[in-house]
């Protein structure tokens, strides 16, 4: 897995980017070694090893045809390039952070428990400065807010560390700084909180907050936020 991740450069992301401009990204596209290298201006060797690695490292997908192979670029292929692109938009627009929309839901009630427990709660109170409320707020995302969920990959989260007890070891959680918008209501501070193993999808977020944020800002289930994550 590590000689993987090091076969992955600036040259394997930007034949990545060439195939998304070809539209890979939303289909398959049909891909010869010979176009391939022309438009990247090296040899077929070079372009069809840039090929593979990018398929072993799992962003992009490979049949190979008579003619060629149809490639197209997967969920972690797409997400490597949102946060290109979030990198791109801080160098060249000052932009920072992301804005993601959802529909607020009804967890699983598992956000309250881990919380709660002591190897979470005295760091969130050291490193985020306040004590989270014993909840979060559940927003699964809509349109191309699933999309952009990738872009958080770009803002530096506050690490909260792992830890153990007498009875299991606990995983880390990554925080994102944001503030969450209701209609003409705004609240901050707030975390898009991020454990490392999770049951929630790449279309779901919890927040955390000092306060219920359903009842600060008179959210029930349905409604729409915008969570704006800032850097």
């Amino acid at each position: 897995m590590a000689e993987t991740a090091r076969g992955v450069g600036y040259a394997e992301l930007a034949t990545l980017k060439l195939l998304a401009v070809e539209g890979a990204l939303d289909r398959e596209r049909k891909v010869s070694c010979a176009d391939l290298a022309d438009s990247l201006d090296a040899s077929n060797q070079t372009a069809s090893r840039r090929l593979q690695r990018l398929e072993e490292a799992g962003l992009v997908e490979r049949d190979i045809v008579s003619d060629g192979q149809l490639v197209s670029i997967t969920g972690t292929g797409e997400q490597r390039l949102q946060r290109e692109y979030a990198d791109y938009r801080r160098i060249f627009e000052g932009a920072s952070g992301v804005d993601l929309t959802g529909v607020v839901t009804s967890g699983m009630g598992e956000g309250r428990h881990y919380i709660t427990l002591p190897g979470y709660m005295e760091q969130f109170i050291d490193k985020l400065g306040y004590e989270p409320f014993a909840g979060t707020l559940n927003v699964d995302l809509v349109g191309e807010s699933v999309r952009r969920r990738a872009r958080l990959g770009a803002v530096e989260p506050v690490t909260i560390e792992g830890w153990e007890d007498d009875e299991r070891t606990y995983g880390p959680a990554y925080c994102y700084p944001a503030s969450v918008v209701a209609g003409d209501g705004e609240y901050e501070p707030a975390h898009v909180v991020a454990p490392e193993r999770t049951h929630h999808g790449e279309d779901q977020l919890e927040i955390i907050a000092p306060e219920k944020l359903r009842e600060v800002l008179g959210l029930a289930d349905g409604d729409e936020v915008t969570i704006h994550v800032e850097e």
